[in-house]
């Protein structure tokens, strides 16, 4: 990311063949999807420094030679191996690519719920609608699909939206639990998996969880599976759609990768529905990835090319938001931030608020 923004401002050479990388960059992730899952990524690194040349790759895994050759030139080009006497050896970029769990999640994510459906991101900037969203099906936003997503695209969806909340749990488990808790009352949900940790966490605490009936349907069989049904509530609310009261009652909220879902008037809303339920010795917890406050840039480049799944895919109007613009939400709304902690997780922040 830094040699590409370098050359941004770098020569004008520099700058060309910037240029020419973004003209072509779906090639570059078509070709390096096709390299990890035909194998020829991993052909290589099992090669290691001796390298593998193009004969013994396609022989290995069942492609043509042709094919193979114009996989690995690109290969090459783009930085995922190097070729040497005509053996090819696989780069840091290209390891990361085959073997970093973020790095297949996001391609995933990025391959089989995002690709097709860019291509009506012009549409969805110029209409604030997600006119993306008819690649996967006909909703009005993603939540009104998310459990009906095609094959692949669900578990892809699933498994980007884990991989980041459940690396907060382990460190925010202690944090919410170091004073008694009887009730967590968990927005947005989802697919249950926070409830069922702070379930199986306190022998003694309930959950309530409010979210759309058929998210609520998924995480009810998840948490029965588990064997905690008895101290789990159910709530079922479109936040979107139905002006009720929120559950009132839990001594702890809970909002974990939920506010970025929905655009700034909505947020306000759902801030000031969820303030008419507490009082003040009631708990707030949000947790949030924020632009901002990421000490990676290669972290803020990916937060801030999920926005564009928010514009074109998810509902047309959030995103990744900076955290000055959640926290003068937040004051709207008549909430407290008391407590601030970054770096927690994928890059997260944990904003601990109250009542004001």
């Amino acid at each position: 990311m830094n040699i590409n923004r370098a050359a941004g401002q770098g020569s004008a050479l520099e700058a060309k063949s910037l240029a020419q990388w973004i003209a072509f960059a779906p090639f570059v992730f078509q070709a390096t999807v096709v390299l990890r899952d035909r194998g020829l990524l991993a052909g290589i690194d099992a090669a290691g420094e001796a390298g593998i040349d193009a004969q013994q790759l396609a022989a290995q895994t069942g492609l043509s030679l042709y094919g193979t050759r114009v996989l690995l030139d690109f290969a090459v080009d783009i930085g995922l191996v190097v070729e040497a006497n005509g053996a090819y050896i696989l780069t840091k970029a290209g390891y990361f690519v085959l073997n970093d769990d973020m790095t297949r999640v996001n391609m995933d994510f990025t391959r089989d719920v995002c690709y097709q459906a860019l291509g009506a991101l012009d549409a969805s900037i110029r209409d604030g609608k997600p006119r993306g969203l008819a690649a996967l099906g006909d909703w009005e936003n993603l939540y009104d699909g998310l459990t009906k997503l095609p094959g692949s695209a669900s578990e892809s969806w699933l498994r980007f939206d884990h991989f980041y909340s459940d690396r907060v749990f382990d460190e925010l488990l202690p944090v919410v639990f170091a004073t008694p808790v009887k009730e967590i009352l968990d927005i947005g949900g989802n697919t249950g998996r926070w409830a069922q940790r702070c379930l199986a966490h306190d022998a003694q605490v309930r959950v309530t969880l409010m979210d759309l009936p058929q998210q609520l349907a998924v995480a009810r069989e998840n948490i029965a599976a588990a064997g905690f049904s008895d101290r789990l509530n159910e709530y079922p609310l479109d936040v979107l759609r139905e002006d009720l009261s929120y559950y009132k009652g839990a001594d702890v909220i809970w909002m974990c990768q939920f506010l970025d879902c929905f655009s700034e008037p909505e947020i306000l809303k759902i801030l000031g529905n969820t303030v008419a339920v507490m009082d003040r010795n009631t708990v707030l917890y949000i947790i949030e990835l924020f632009c901002d406050r990421q000490k990676y840039e290669a972290a803020r480049f990916s937060l801030d090319a999920t926005s564009l799944y928010f514009t074109c895919i998810a509902n047309g109007n959030s995103r990744m938001y900076h955290s000055d613009d959640i926290k003068a939400l937040l004051h709207e709304a008549g909430l407290i931030v008391a407590q601030e902690t970054d770096d927690i997780g994928a890059g997260h922040t944990l904003l601990r608020c109250r009542r004001a």
